[in-house]
């Protein structure tokens, strides 16, 4: 009988089949994909000029600081689930800490298929340079909802070509995943492959017709300490840390990571340290061939981000921009991939602990992967593709950094003083510093820039929501605030 059960226990298991090649790959395409190709010129926008690169040297900076919460997180904690294992953890598994991990895979519903989406709409943007005919919005709908106390919620939907595009991209991803890990690995190190042969091209090229003259031709006021310049500065920091995420990935994969107290540390540190590299290298070549003042136009009319495109055919010919394109279409759906695969286990993990909906529990019979959790991911971020991709960044960025990261980072912290005995295999470098710096960022971000409570409304809404089901569920099945406190035992005396 011992023997069935673990048997059965082996075939419901995941299999740990990443290692730290495969582990920084997935992290990687999942930081580069289409984000640092197409919102070049929403950044320089965002500051007025060529100054816009401090928000990649300072995003790199806070990536860093909150890549050693992760790592310490996900060395002493290698399950998949990522966030949610760990924020159920720290603030206790039956207690308080069931209520934030519930609420955590709750806005990962919403921000997961967000970060899915933004990968395929600007996929789809760029294969609008081969058909510009794709940019034609055949239906455009403003949509508004007033609330009491938050105010207005406003959304802007819309039909285009690159509509279509983007969700045909979904799928095609969701189709790749549908299989056995052990077979994802090779796929993740040629999709890098692709993404690191589009990057080096575009240095290389960069180098080589570089202008210093019209790369760093700051503006007047480009460097005055005022109210502008912070409020620019934050909207930048916004889309870099957009620009940034991904090197978490592996934490979601805990349970299919070979020895995850080394793997897991040194994909987060490396996959950072290398993509901020090519992001300072990129962009500084982009700007010494495409005039900033002609990007910040296309930022300012959010169509048009094809800067790659544009700089390869300034530098080579249509020839290599018709090239440099379709080698940002791999990467971006290289991103697609890699997001689907690792937010897929998250909703797998907290369904099997009870704490999420029970067929998000169920593994593929054959192939041994949850198959609901990616059909729900993708199905949804199939849905998101009708929105524009400004505004699925900023929802995107503003939601998680409120409902996961603060908290999260915060965490980090709260966990060392409850569990000072828990084994750590490895330790943040200057702790807390890092997981201060992290904190400090991320709420200059969410106040710092313009029209800031337009997507904190929306990440109230989505938070009141679910402490609302999350209540529902508690209050029906006896669980933490509603649990019934255990009987306790009365030691009986012995009679003489």
């Amino acid at each position: 009988m011992a023997n069935a059960q673990r048997s059965t226990a082996n075939e419901q298991s995941l299999i740990r089949g990443i290692g730290v090649g495969s582990a920084t790959a997935l992290n990687m395409i999942d930081m580069i994909g289409v984000g640092p190709f197409i919102t070049i010129p929403l950044i320089i926008s965002a500051m007025g000029g060529p100054q816009a690169m401090l928000g990649w040297i300072l995003g790199a900076v806070f990536a860093m600081c909150d890549g050693l919460v992760w790592a310490e997180l996900g060395a002493a904690m290698p399950r998949s689930g990522g966030s949610y294992r760990y924020l159920r953890e720290i603030y206790g598994a039956n207690k308080l800490g069931r209520l934030i991990s519930f609420l955590f895979i709750w806005q990962l519903s919403f921000s997961a298929p967000l970060s899915i989406a933004s990968g395929s709409i600007g996929l789809a943007g760029y294969a609008s340079y081969f058909w510009p005919a794709l940019e034609h919005e055949y239906v455009v709908h403003n949509w508004t909802l007033n609330l009491p106390l938050l105010g207005t919620l406003q959304a802007r939907w819309l039909v285009a070509g690159t509509t279509f595009v983007a969700i045909a991209v979904v799928i095609v991803a969701v189709v790749l995943l549908y299989r056995k890990i052990t077979s994802i690995g090779w796929i993740s190190k040629l999709l890098l492959t692709g993404v690191l042969g589009t990057m080096g091209w575009i240095i290389i090229a960069g180098l080589g017709h570089f202008d210093a003259a019209r790369a760093f031709s700051f503006p007047p006021d480009a460097f005055t300490l005022s109210h502008k310049f912070f409020l620019g500065l934050g909207a930048a920091m916004l889309i870099s840390t957009y620009d940034y995420w991904g090197y978490y990935n592996v934490c979601f994969l805990g349970d299919e990571v070979k020895d995850p107290a080394r793997t897991i540390p040194r994909a987060l540190l490396l996959s950072i340290f290398l993509v901020g590299c090519l992001y300072v290298l990129m962009n500084v070549s982009i700007l010494g061939v495409v005039p900033w003042q002609e990007m910040l136009q296309s930022g300012q009319r959010g169509g048009k981000l094809y800067v790659v495109s544009i700089f390869m055919e300034r530098v080579y010919g249509d020839w290599a921009a018709r090239i440099i394109t379709a080698l940002v279409m791999w990467t971006a759906f290289a991103s697609v991939f890699s997001l689907l695969l690792g937010y897929s286990r998250v909703p797998y993990a907290a369904a099997l602990d009870g704490n999420y909906f029970r067929a998000f529990a169920k593994l593929h019979p054959e192939y041994r992967f949850p198959y609901v959790s990616l059909l729900s991911l993708g199905g949804t971020a199939a849905a998101f593709c009708f929105f524009s991709l400004a505004d699925v960044i900023a929802a995107l960025v503003v939601i998680r950094l409120l409902l996961q990261f603060l908290v999260q980072a915060i965490g980090v912290i709260v966990l060392r003083i409850r569990r000072p005995d828990l084994p750590r295999p490895f330790r943040m470098w200057l702790f807390p510093v890092p997981a201060l710096i992290a904190i400090a960022g991320f709420v200059f971000i969410l106040v710092k820039r313009p029209n800031a409570l337009q997507e904190i409304r929306y990440a109230t809404v989505i938070l009141l929501l679910g402490l609302i089901i999350y209540t529902l569920r508690a209050f029906r099945s006896g669980e933490w605030p509603f649990a019934k406190p255990m009987p306790m035992k009365i030691k009986e005396v012995p009679t003489h």
